[in-house]
């Protein structure tokens, strides 16, 4: 039987300001909350420009609040061109925690960025923190590389403050695989409040194929948003001008590819009679289903598409300005999971077309022997996360919710 909570909610925060990953990510986690509990509802707080392109379950909402985007060097600038970053972020800051305190969440989720934006969310943890809401901060698999996240950590005091607001720290991969936090000065109480929920699953959700989805037996190469992906599409369209012959491939391009990178891609393109080019896809883990192969950068949502739909990959990673792609990609190809290639390396056209003509008979995740007896390929995150919700909201002590069984 499916446990009914009454009038349950969760409210859950993606900053979104480079990229679909934060989103996507909160996402799959609501509809799998949604799904295990009949009852309970989930809003998403997001920035991205593009969160109501996408589609959610019912008893799934979302809150846009104005967008920030995060240039190249790791500054932030606002989307709205006759705002300043400082008013933008202060219009961000009122709206999440009218929404706080108007949806009255059981528990709030934060994706990654423990205070937010700028520290943005940190005026509604302590809030919601006082109204007696379970705060949980959810950590992808690799954040960065120790001697780049410790100082800005320390710069931004983010150790104590997990220590003072946070309940619960899920890392979304496996224990064994990467610690998230490692070269860091993190407290006992801290890592006795992490919990590692596995790799979260991706599936293909609705039955219906729409016409224009391509035929099964391509490869497939993404950059995920696409806003730092142009180079990994020019060097994949550069093998196909010097062999002709090499498979099918399909390219996303993302809604984030700046326009004018958009417009010479997709003229190249246009050139190229085996290449054909979709500009952005809601429903891209259908895209992963039908491929023979993936090409991409090894950000965490791509990784987790090419697992749960066991494709051989080549991963591309950028070092810029996070070396969170490099840390996974090495990690996985020491795994046998998949095949990693450096950036200057994929720039030799040559090299390339070679890794792309071998790429449909690479061995394919689920034949890595070390990674399978590490349990690294159960992919049970959504189940965990679920646990641990039921644990919190189902209990009898809880003041809010009144849980039957229906």
């Amino acid at each position: 039987m499916t446990p009914r909570l009454e009038d349950a909610r969760i409210l859950m925060y993606s900053h979104d300001t480079f990229g679909l990953g934060h989103l996507r990510r909160c996402r799959e986690i609501a509809h799998a909350l949604v799904e295990a509990y009949r009852g309970l509802s989930v809003m998403i707080i997001s920035g991205t420009t593009i969160a109501g392109a996408f589609d959610y379950r019912v008893r799934v909402d979302f809150v846009k609040i104005p967008s920030v985007i995060k240039l190249r060097n790791g500054e932030y600038q606002s989307m709205a061109q006759h705002t300043s970053l400082e008013d933008t972020l202060t219009i961000r800051r009122a709206i999440i925690r009218q929404t706080a305190e108007t949806f009255r969440p059981d528990i709030f989720i934060t994706d990654k960025e423990p205070m937010g934006l700028h520290g943005e969310i940190e005026e509604t943890l302590i809030y919601l923190k006082s109204q007696g809401t379970r705060l949980v901060l959810g950590l992808r698999d690799v954040m960065d590389a120790p001697e780049l996240l410790a100082p800005e950590w320390e710069r931004k005091d983010v150790l104590r403050k997990l220590e003072a607001y946070y309940d619960r720290i899920w890392v979304y991969g496996p224990e064994g695989f990467h610690d998230p936090l490692a070269g860091l000065d993190v407290s006992p109480l801290v890592r006795g409040r992490m919990r590692y929920t596995g790799f979260l699953r991706r599936s293909i959700q609705w039955a219906d194929t729409p016409a224009s989805r391509p035929a099964e037996g391509y490869v497939l190469v993404t950059t995920g948003g696409g806003g730092d992906g142009a180079d990994l599409f020019r060097a994949v369209f550069a093998a196909h001008r010097m062999d002709p012959g090499l498979d099918r491939t399909v390219a996303v391009l993302g809604p984030y590819l700046p326009a004018r990178e958009r417009a010479e891609l997709l003229a190249d393109a246009a050139t190229l009679p085996h290449v054909e080019v979709i500009e952005f896809d809601n429903r891209f883990e259908d895209l992963v289903a039908g491929a023979s192969g993936v090409v991409g950068m090894g950000g965490y949502n791509t990784f987790c598409e090419i697992l749960s739909f066991d494709r051989p990959a080549l991963i591309v990673p950028r070092t810029q300005p996070r070396l969170e792609q490099a840390i996974r990609a090495e990690r996985a190809a020491e795994l046998g999971l998949t095949r990693m290639m450096p950036a200057e390396e994929a720039a030799d056209t040559a090299r390339l077309v070679a890794a792309l003509r071998a790429l449909p008979d690479a061995p394919r995740p689920s034949q890595s022997v070390a990674a399978t007896e590490a349990g690294f390929l159960r992919l049970d995150g959504q189940t965990r996360i679920a646990e641990d919700v039921g644990n919190w909201l189902l209990n009898p002590g809880h003041t809010i919710l009144r849980a039957v069984q229906s």
